[in-house]
């Protein structure tokens, strides 16, 4: 994208002050993660990344790590198009399992970066990290997480390219 996308004008605001206000109404609160004193001034309480430039799952373990809530909705700051009603569902489902993870699952592919985290997943994440993993969907394979059926999945559409920016609906 050539520029941080949690700071794209969206809204009257940015990417990340959307996503994280929606994350509010659906669970009370919302903790950004990254470096205070780029995210500081959004309104939001920031945490910051354990582990920068090593990807979402060193953000997931950051967050799990210092949260105090059992469950957690853990949402990637580039989905404009998530819903308040979309996380509700998320959360409420997840609080009904005995899981360590509420994972929505699209016909073709899991979406572990708008999913729910028990917070005593962040351990066994955590050691995986510690061993070279990455990519979130493969850490999943060492946890309890539930799948969570959709079949509309457009919601979860990240903006990764100026292209995907420029036909969001802002």
């Amino acid at each position: 994208m050539g520029r941080d996308k949690a700071l794209l004008p969206f809204r009257g605001g940015t990417l990340a002050q959307a996503v994280a206000r929606a994350v509010a109404q659906a669970a009370g609160s919302a903790t950004l993660v990254g470096d205070p004193e780029i995210y500081g001034r959004l309104g939001f309480a920031v945490i910051a990344d354990l582990y920068p430039g090593e990807g979402p799952l060193g953000g997931i373990v950051t967050a799990l790590g210092q949260t105090a809530a059992n469950w957690n909705l853990v949402t990637a700051c580039d989905m404009p198009a998530i819903t308040v009603e979309l996380l509700d569902t998320l959360l409420e489902t997840a609080e009904r399992l005995d899981a360590d993870a509420l994972v929505p699952a699209g016909p073709r592919y899991l979406e572990p970066l708008c999913a729910v985290y028990h917070r005593r997943a962040g351990r066994a994440l955590a050691e995986q990290f510690a061993g070279g993993v990455r990519k979130v969907a493969a850490a999943l394979q060492g946890i309890r997480a539930v799948r969570f059926p959709m079949v509309e999945v457009s919601c979860f559409q990240n903006v990764n390219t100026p292209e995907e920016w420029s036909v969001c609906d802002r």
